[in-house]
């Protein structure tokens, strides 16, 4: 019994410090990515955008994990896991940096390098760190662990568009649509440009920040890992570790749940805000809707705690999945069904529309996904956990295509609802498109119900 306590106590500790360090890096990486949903109202009224163009700003950010996930493997085969991490950062807060010329240009295509840049950087830094979580520990309690590392990044999500609204976009009422409208030429493009240049002091301190980190990483005592020890995939090129990779249905199926997740999370998370205006959820200070990210944030972090007290102690991680998988599937119907003019008071505001609250709980559903996923479809890839955790990352496509066909759509129905002179529908497009998400929870109750099970395509 002593010798089995010694164990146990060795591997808490030589599992602690490397936590520790991760912990912090997903709180600053939940800060950085979470401050999109504000950014897109933000650009769309700065940038004089519609609300479909708006969506780039997903795009761009969550495009770069599908371009440079496989290069970002790579990347790590030749530096080690520990300097992979340190590049991350570093290339984080290079596009930081970028957002301080965009600002003072005002052009938005220069705002999407920049994100794609930030993007980029996040792509090393998760291929990089997330193996790091599931090999430190027992594998049956990987889902625990980076459930831990999920509250950090929730609660960073939680806290940056608050932090951002602010001490950046408190003045928001002044910069209505409205009183755009009724300006001059001159007076408009003053306004807009003052209105730009409010982001170039928080990215600017952030990159530096992000600066210090990645130093302190480099000489932090992060330990090196070797997922291949026996060597025998590091001898093979990356296009054979893929097509051997995707020998195993358990990664594959993965990688699809994975993306059909991430457009649930991403929508439910940066959506909102823009739907809040739409639904007209100003509050006392005219910019309340800029904060409705952190709602969904908080239904996450509750859900994350739930895995770190329940999982494996009282509950599976497939079990969590599956029902995360009912509760969307239950939450996307009720979204859809519900009249938008049903309202309660909530968090100061008197005509809280309930629809508004119900996205945001989609965040409870999303919640354990990310954690349930990835250690099911890296189970038993053995040497190919390196390029596996690569073509899990490339999954994250999804929170970059979704949200351009959901604002595609909502744009599509409110512009035929304004044709139609129809002004008390009870449903907009912005409430019909998250329909579209119905699929990705039937996707990700099969990937817990059988989905993770397959060890082999059938010949």
């Amino acid at each position: 019994m002593t010798n089995i306590q010694s164990t146990i106590q060795l591997e808490r500790k030589n599992t602690l410090v490397p936590m520790v360090i991760l912990t912090l890096l997903f709180f600053i990486l939940g800060f950085v990515t979470w401050l999109n949903g504000p950014l897109i109202p933000f650009f769309e009224l700065a940038c004089e955008l519609t609300s479909s163009q708006a969506y780039f700003v997903t795009f761009a950010f969550y495009i770069a994990y599908f371009v440079m996930a496989v290069p970002s493997s790579y990347i790590i085969e030749k530096v080690g896991y520990k300097n992979g991490i340190s590049l991350g950062l570093l290339i984080i807060a290079a596009g930081a940096f970028m957002f301080y010329p965009a600002a003072s240009s005002r052009t938005f295509v220069f705002f999407l390098l920049a994100l794609f840049v930030m993007g980029t950087g996040l792509a090393v830094l998760q291929t990089a760190s997330n193996p790091y979580v599931v090999v430190i520990g027992p594998r049956e309690s990987a889902a625990a662990r980076i459930s831990v590392l999920g509250i950090a990044n929730k609660l960073a999500g939680f806290v940056a568009p608050i932090v951002l609204t602010v001490l950046v976009l408190s003045n928001m009422q002044d910069f209505t649509a409205e009183k755009i409208a009724l300006m001059d030429e001159a007076a408009k493009t003053n306004a807009l440009n003052s209105l730009a240049l409010q982001l170039q002091r928080p990215y600017l301190y952030m990159g530096l920040i992000i600066t210090v980190l990645a130093v302190l990483v480099k000489f932090s005592p992060l330990p090196e890992i070797d997922l291949d020890e026996e060597g025998n995939v590091s001898n093979l090129s990356i296009f054979q570790q893929i097509k051997n990779a995707f020998r195993h249905p358990q990664l594959v199926l993965g990688v699809i749940t994975l993306m059909l997740y991430l457009s649930a999370e991403v929508l439910a998370g940066d959506s909102i805000g823009g739907f809040g205006k739409q639904l007209g959820v100003y509050g006392e200070e005219g910019n309340f809707y800029l904060k409705l990210t952190s709602f969904t944030m908080s239904a996450m972090v509750v859900g994350y705690v739930l895995g770190i007290v329940l999982i494996p102690k009282y509950v599976s991680q497939v079990t969590a999945l599956k029902a995360s998988g009912i509760l969307g599937i239950i939450l996307v119907l009720i979204i859809v069904l519900i009249s938008s003019k049903v309202t309660i008071a909530f968090a100061g505001i008197q005509n809280m529309p309930v629809v508004i609250l119900l996205v945001a709980l989609l965040g409870l559903a999303n919640a354990l996904c990310w954690p349930a996923i990835w250690p099911m479809a890296l189970q038993d890839l053995g040497g190919y956990t390196k390029i596996g955790s690569a073509i899990l990352i490339m999954g994250i496509i999804g929170g970059a295509v979704f949200p351009l066909f959901y604002g595609m759509i909502t744009e599509s129905i409110n512009s035929s609802i304004i044709a139609k002179n129809m002004q008390n529908v009870s449903r907009s497009g912005n409430q019909i498109a998250y329909l579209m998400l119905l699929p990705s929870y039937i996707m990700i109750l099969f990937y817990a119900v059988k989905g993770h099970k397959y060890r082999k395509w059938k010949s």
